[in-house]
Order: structure tokens, then sequence, then C-alpha cells
């Protein structure tokens, strides 16, 4: 049994089966009579599908209709042609239309008939075919700022991703209907020549069939041939017209939420004076020339009324406009507010005053946007996570030119730019100091200095770092993102991320969660990795390790240090630069302390040291850290693997960005040597 057969599948199978027989199978002269005309019904629903189409999308499958049509309709021609060369008869139907349109002189119908096809080779077809051109290159040139303005929409809150999706998905679809209409249209333009071109046979052939086969005289040969020619020509060519119509009425359509008719309207509506003048030139026309006012008074009181006419409408929509207003202005403050959407807390905004808008602007040259797009893209390849949608937004309630940062709706950090100024940093090895006002750069709490326009090229000459606003505004929001990531990791999030990797490692992930882990479990781990700034972009050997150690711990803490040794790679490659590395070491006595202290709960486990000893050894790390800043070297304290989520936990509080690792997360490769030891 065949699933998902339907009747008019069917139909559309048989009807191009029946395409192909045209050319083989000889058909009576009624039949093809019948055909022919459905290949003239069809071309005017093709016309006028086109004509009231909203858009161009609506007809998405012109391109093939229009090559099924032109075969249909070649395939037609070649089985009148047979029957006019084997018959000297091709129907009522092909026998009408050359007899109607001759109305019996052979000239006059050979010269209409070659009319209508050049029309359409030389003015529609041709036409048709170079607008679909244009627009199918312009269509593909637009994509990528399409995309772009899209991603900005999201980021900027002002549509969804559902909405984005559907967007995106139609940006697509026009760029596959232009590039198909593009080919589709050499199709009409060769059908139109190949018409002529088999009329051409036909009058010859018949000639010759008609005098030398059939006993003819040269006069009955030609006026028979050339009227079954004629009509057989035109019954082709009327559908032809048709469909080129249809093409160019296509690729040229823009989009018009009314229909095509209304748009015609309303645009002439929009200025009835127009029609005034025309009326008013045509009359004048008529008075001063021989044509006389007895043809040109009559369309010119024609032009007047109908003036009128579109006038007063549109002084009608303007009334039905503001009433419809007022009354949604009324329904707006009568109807109870929906605090549903007051809800929402965004993970992520970026507030500014009103002298930053120019730099979130667009239009103004702003590039604030394209920033954070590549602020979500950038964390994504460097730590493997997933960025929530940063929320852009302007705030009166700001001074001007400051900007706050926000975290699940409170407020982490705010600063101050100064608008068309620089910010000069000294990267330590600057000798000529330049002028300027001096500030804190927000991200890294580093003193610099605002400098103008003028003064930027001198400052990178003297070896300054010079920076931008919207530079100083995305560093500073990337820094935030990044000391916020496992608090802004959710389920969902983790969710997401698993299913990125189910599709190649299938056996694990169904192995991992729901049956060992939970995923609040995963995520917790995951959070664990990105609060110390460990990637979690090799997610799938994270999920490995954690299937290996789960059956037995159900500590994540613990799981994440089995984790972090299994990433001894990444992280020596994170953290060690040079060939010999300098590092801190812990005191056995302080590690034997720290593991005697170690309280377990249910919750989790936490170190209680006594406050006099844990003071003792937070100011005797502070002293060997400044040794190693003093040598301008980053601060590593080395431990045992099970002290070291510990000790972070004791330290994190008064040195947050401090590195902690343990013996088992360096890699074999590097060399390490220890320049100081913390004890109690």
């Amino acid at each position: 049994m065949m699933v998902g057969f339907k009747a008019g599948d069917a139909v559309l199978g048989v009807f191009v089966l029946l395409i192909i027989a045209l050319i083989m199978i000889p058909l009576p002269d009624i039949i093809l009579s019948l055909l022919l005309i459905v290949n003239i019904s069809i071309a005017s629903m093709i016309l006028l599908s086109a004509l009231f189409s909203k858009e161009t999308l609506d007809l998405s499958l012109f391109p093939t209709i229009l090559l099924v049509t032109t075969i249909f309709r070649l395939g037609l021609n070649i089985a009148s042609t047979r029957l006019i060369l084997t018959e000297a008869d091709a129907g009522p139907v092909v026998e009408a239309f050359g007899l109607y349109v001759s109305n019996g002189d052979l000239v006059i119908g050979v010269i209409v008939f070659i009319i209508i096809s050049i029309v359409n080779i030389t003015v529609i077809t041709k036409g048709s075919g170079r607008v679909a051109e244009v627009a199918a290159r312009f269509t593909l040139d637009a994509m990528p700022g399409k995309q772009m303005a899209i991603d900005a929409d999201l980021n900027a809150g002002y549509i969804d991703e559902r909405e984005a999706m559907a967007k995106r998905k139609k940006i697509q679809e026009e760029a596959s209907f232009f590039g198909a209409m593009d080919g589709a249209s050499k199709f009409v333009q060769n059908d139109a020549k190949a018409g002529i071109m088999i009329s051409f046979v036909n009058i010859i052939a018949g000639l010759i069939i008609g005098v030398v086969s059939k006993e003819m005289e040269f006069m009955e040969a030609l006026n028979t041939y050339t009227i079954l020619t004629i009509g057989d020509g035109l019954v082709s060519a009327i559908p032809a017209l048709f469909i080129s119509t249809a093409t160019g009425l296509l690729v040229t359509k823009t989009e018009q939420e009314n229909g095509i008719s209304n748009a015609i309207i309303g645009q002439f509506a929009y200025s009835p004076l127009v029609l005034y003048l025309a009326a008013f030139a045509i009359i004048t026309i008529g008075y001063a020339t021989p044509i006389g006012l007895g043809l040109t008074l009559p369309l010119g009181i024609l032009w007047v009324i109908l003036g009128r006419r579109l006038g007063t409408l549109k002084q009608v929509q303007e009334v039905a406009k503001e009433i419809e207003q007022e009354d949604a202005e009324s329904e707006e403050i009568r109807k109870p507010e929906n605090v549903v959407s007051l809800l929402q807390v965004d993970p992520i905004e970026l507030e500014f005053g009103y002298g930053i808008i120019p730099l979130a602007d667009v239009n103004q040259g702003g590039d604030l946007l394209d920033r954070v797009i590549m602020i979500r893209r950038q964390i994504a390849l460097e730590l493997g996570t997933i960025v929530p949608i940063i929320r852009l937004r302007d705030n009166i309630q700001l001074p001007p030119n400051v900007y706050s940062i926000k975290i699940k709706g409170i407020e982490v950090s705010r600063s101050e730019i100064m608008f068309d100024h620089y910010m000069a940093m000294d990267p330590g090895f600057v000798e000529e100091e330049i002028e300027g006002i001096e500030t804190i750069e927000p991200a890294f709490g580093l003193p610099a200095i605002w400098i103008n326009e003028a003064q930027r090229e001198k400052a990178e000459v003297r070896g300054y770092t010079v920076v931008d606003g919207p530079s100083i505004i995305a560093t500073h929001l990337t820094e935030i993102i990044r000391a916020n990531l496992a608090e802004l990791l959710t389920r969902q999030d983790t969710q997401s991320l698993l299913d990125n990797i189910a599709e190649q490692h299938q056996s694990l992930i169904s192995e991992l969660t729901p049956k060992l882990l939970s995923l609040g479990d995963i995520q917790k781990v995951l959070a664990n990795l990105l609060n110390e700034n460990i990637s979690i972009r090799d997610l799938p050997t994270i999920c490995e390790i954690l299937a290996d150690y789960a059956t037995s711990i159900r500590d994540t803490d613990v799981l994440t240090e089995y984790v972090r040794q299994g990433l001894s790679r990444a992280i020596s490659k994170k953290v060690f630069i040079g060939k010999t590395n300098k590092v801190i070491t812990l005191d056995p006595a302080i590690e034997q302390a720290i593991m005697s202290s170690v309280q377990h709960t249910e919750q989790g486990s936490y170190v209680a040291l006594e406050p006099s000893m844990l003071q003792n050894i937070i100011t005797n790390l502070k002293k060997e850290i400044n040794k190693l800043t003093s040598i301008g070297l980053s601060p590593i304290i080395l431990t045992s693997p099970i002290v070291r989520i510990y000790f972070k936990q004791l330290t994190n509080q008064y040195i947050p960005d401090l590195i902690v690792i343990s013996y088992n997360e360096i890699a074999q490769s590097v060399e390490i040597q220890s320049i100081g030891m913390v004890s109690a």
C-alpha cells in the first residue's frame, strides 16, 4: 500500500505522461481541439493568478508551472503539425482561429501572426527575462544584508526566534524563486521563437506535401496550409502571450497587502490632480488640432468625473482611518492592562542614555548591534556555551552618556563614555605621555585617558592603545557576560547543548541522562567549569567522563574535578604559555588542614577553617601573588587534586580571578617551576 498517495498527485502524474504522449501518439482532431482549449484556459488562469497575487511567493511554484505548460504547448504544436501535414486538417479550433484572424485574406492573417509573435519575443519575453535576471542578481546580493538585519532585530528584541526563522525562510525562498525564474524565463523566450520556426516549417512542408502528395493546385495548397498554419500559430501564440505576460507581472510585482486593484486605485487617488491635468491636456489637444472635441471632450469629461470620485474616495479613507485610529486608542485605554508581559526578566540587558543612541542606530552609522552579535558568536566559539539574547534599549532615566549592564534585571555594572572621544591606555611601555581627561577603563579597571580625534594618531604613535566608544562598551559587556556565564547557563540551555551532540553521540547521551545524572546535575558541572573560564565546547569528552564516574559519585563538585583532569590538555594550553612556567604551591600542612576541615552534607561539601588560620592563608597568598605580578607574571596556584576545589572555594571571595589548578590537570609536555609556597 502506497503511503501518502493522493488523487491530486495521480492527476498531475497522468497530465505529465499525456504531454509525452502528445509528441509520440497521433491525436484525433476533436481531442486536439479540446486540449487546445484546455491550454488557453490554463494560460488564462495563470495570467489572472499572477495579476491578483499579493506577493511574488504566492506563486512560488511558478517556474515549475512555466516549464510544464511550455512543454505542454510544444507538445500540442507537434501534434497539430502532424495533423496539418498528414490530413490537411487540424480540427475546428485551429481552422476557426485561422479564418477569423485572417478574415479570408492570407496576407492579413500572416501579418497579424507575425506582429503577435514579434511583440511576444522582442517586448514581453525579452523584458521579463531581463527583469528576472536582474531580480535574481539583486536578491542574491541582498541576502547577507537581510540576514544581518534579522539578526539585529532578534538581538534587539523586536522579533522572537520563530519570527526570525520565518523571515530567514522567506529570504531563502525568494532567492530560490528568482534564481529559478531567471532560468525559466529562457523557456518562454525560446518557446516563442520555436512557434515561428514551426509555423515556417508547416507552410513550406505543407506546400510540398499538398502539391506533390495530395495533387493540389499551388494556390489551393497555399491557401489551405497557410490558414491552418496561421490558426495553429495563433492558438499557440495567444497562450504563450498570456504566460509571458504572467511572467512579467510576477517578477515586477511588489508586495501589496490589499491586492493590486486596491493598490492602483489608492495610488491614483493619492493625487486626483493628475487626472484633472490629463483631462485638460487632452481637451486642449482636441481644440487646437484637427482631431476635434468630438473625440477628446467625452474622454476628458470621463477623467474629470473619475478624478472627483477618487478625490472623494481619498477623503472618505482619511476620515475612516482617523476614526479607526481613535477607536484603537480608546480601546487601548479601556482594556485591562496585561501585566503578564511585565513579569518577564531578560537574562542580559544593555541600557544606555540618549547620548549613546547614535552608537546603536544603524541609520546613523552605529555598529553596536553588530558587535553584540559578534560577542555571542565569539563566546560560543571560545567557551562552547549559549549566550542568551542581549536586549538593547535606551533609558531616558540614565544620564546621556552612561550605559548600564544588567543580569536578570539587576544592574551589575555601569560606566560612562565621552561621545566623539577615544580612550587611550598605557600598555606599560609609553615613555612620552599625552594630555587628556583621566578615567578608568571599565572592563579591567585600568587607568586611561579620554582624547579627541585630533590626538588619536599622536597617541598611537607614542604607543598608547586607543579604542573607540563601541569597542569600550562591547569589551565591558563581554567581560561581564564571561563573569556571569555560570549563572546564565540554564537547564534549557544545557538540554540544547546535549541535543546538539545527540545525533552523533546518541548512545552516550542516552546512557548519561537521565539514567546516571539528571539534567540539573549536568548543568551544575558545566556551570562549575564556566565559573573558572574553562571551555565546555568539547562536550562529548565531558559527557564521556561523567558517564565513567557518575555510577559511583553523585557529588557534582567532585565530578567537576574529574572532568577537569580529563580536559588537562585544554586547561594547560589555556593557562601555561611559556616553555617553563612559574607557579606557587601550597604548604602540605595547609592542604592537610583544609582536608581535615571539610564538612560533607546532602547539599554538597564545604570547608570550615578557623577564621584566624584562613586570614593567615589569604595574607600569605597575597604576598606570593604580588611577587609574581611584580615581574609581569600571572599568579597560578598549584595544589593536590583532592584539595584544589576546596582551596578555590576558600579564596574565591577574596581573589575571584585566581587560577587554581591541580597536578593532574597539567599536561605531560608542560614544564613548571615553583617560585613560592603559601604557608599558614
